[in-house]
């Protein structure tokens, strides 16, 4: 189709992000395509977009590439609107779904109303830096426990059993127990061995990097190690995933944002009980959900934030328990959230405070 001129302020861009190309659909002021092409997925494509189009709305979904693509227009001079796909049924429910296709959905929506990409608002770079430190962490860390239980599978095929102990220790247990009971094994699993000292030595490494990360650049963070289960590495991805703590209108929308309150299906008197949503960052999630196990727990003191929990998992059933850990995950995420804002001491009994 022929570009016709037409004000770069009215125009709007829809972008849809791959990794190799991006799909482009250009709308005018009144809605018609002016271009549809395919362009490098690169910093100088980009550019040359941004020039033709100057000023212009861009449009996109979240993705591996939203974040440093949304911050490089934004420094190009665009407002860069960045879509949540979760909400975006009329593309991925398109029963003709394509790239061109899905650019073009992305720009009219935006044309229409733009609350209904249900914008996401991406943090910094060095905000992304440092949270993707303490997710590669957590990535070795699996990856640890991966191997371990392959060693453990390995020698139990060999009627051998292994006991359980802490992960850092695993490989000097196993070779002190090879060693004395079955030394000609021990070969057998040495290489896998030697990883995990390497994957030990790193995790740890990494761990002494974000204390220091924690205590230089986000001291903010001791006010949320206050709560009981919570400890730097929450309360820095905490921070690093929220961003700002005045970003939302209320405090317990932090809860809806992280994906801790249930879906909801009612249609007129039939209003169905389902599971969370589990939207956002699934990793804070993660944690905060260990952090409430952790509270409800023998070992967590008597909070408020306890009682509460524990009352729910009185009202019985099968699935109270695991209301009552969500109940308090959604619960502790807003209470860290106040924290942080408010910058306060947190009063761990209300009774007694």
């Amino acid at each position: 189709m022929k570009q016709k001129s037409s004000s770069s302020s009215a125009i709007t861009i829809g972008i849809d992000l791959g990794d190799r190309k991006h799909a482009v659909c250009v709308l005018d002021a009144k809605g018609e395509i002016l271009k549809q092409e395919s362009i490098a997925n690169n910093r100088g494509s980009l550019t040359a977009l941004s020039r033709r189009h100057p000023g212009a709305l861009m449009v996109m979904e979240v993705g591996t590439h939203s974040p440093w693509t949304s911050r490089f227009l934004e420094d190009l001079g665009h407002r860069v609107l960045v879509a949540n796909p979760r909400k975006l049924r009329a593309i991925y429910q398109n029963e003709r779904k394509s790239d061109r296709k899905d650019a073009e959905i992305l720009a009219r929506l935006a044309r229409s109303d733009e609350k209904l990409l249900h914008p996401v608002r991406h943090v910094c770079e060095e905000m992304q830096r440092d949270l993707l430190q303490i997710k590669l962490r957590d990535n070795l860390v699996r990856q640890r426990v991966d191997i371990i239980s392959s060693v453990r599978g390995t020698l139990k095929s060999l009627g051998i059993m292994l006991p359980s102990p802490n992960s850092e220790s695993f490989a000097r247990h196993a070779r002190r127990i090879l060693g004395n009971e079955h030394p000609q094994h021990l070969a057998l699993v040495e290489a896998s061995l030697c990883v995990l000292d390497v994957m030990t030595q790193q995790i740890r490494s990494l761990e002494k990097s974000i204390e220091t990360m924690a205590a230089e650049q986000y001291p903010e963070a001791e006010f949320l190690t206050q709560l009981a289960g919570v400890g730097t590495l929450t309360s820095l991805t905490f921070i690093l995933t929220i961003g700002d703590p005045t970003r939302f209108r209320r405090k317990r929308d932090v809860g809806a944002f992280l994906g801790l309150v249930p879906r909801r299906d009612q249609s007129g008197e039939t209003d169905k009980q389902l599971s969370i949503t589990k939207a956002g960052d699934s990793y804070l999630r993660k944690l905060l959900v260990q952090a409430a196990h952790y509270i409800l727990g023998p070992f967590g003191p008597d909070t408020a934030l306890k009682r509460k929990g524990l009352k729910l998992t009185e009202c019985g059933g099968p699935r109270a328990r695991r209301k009552a850990v969500v109940a308090v995950a959604r619960n502790l995420a807003v209470l860290l959230l106040t924290l942080w804002h408010d910058e306060a001491i947190y009063q761990a009994n209300r009774r007694a405070a």
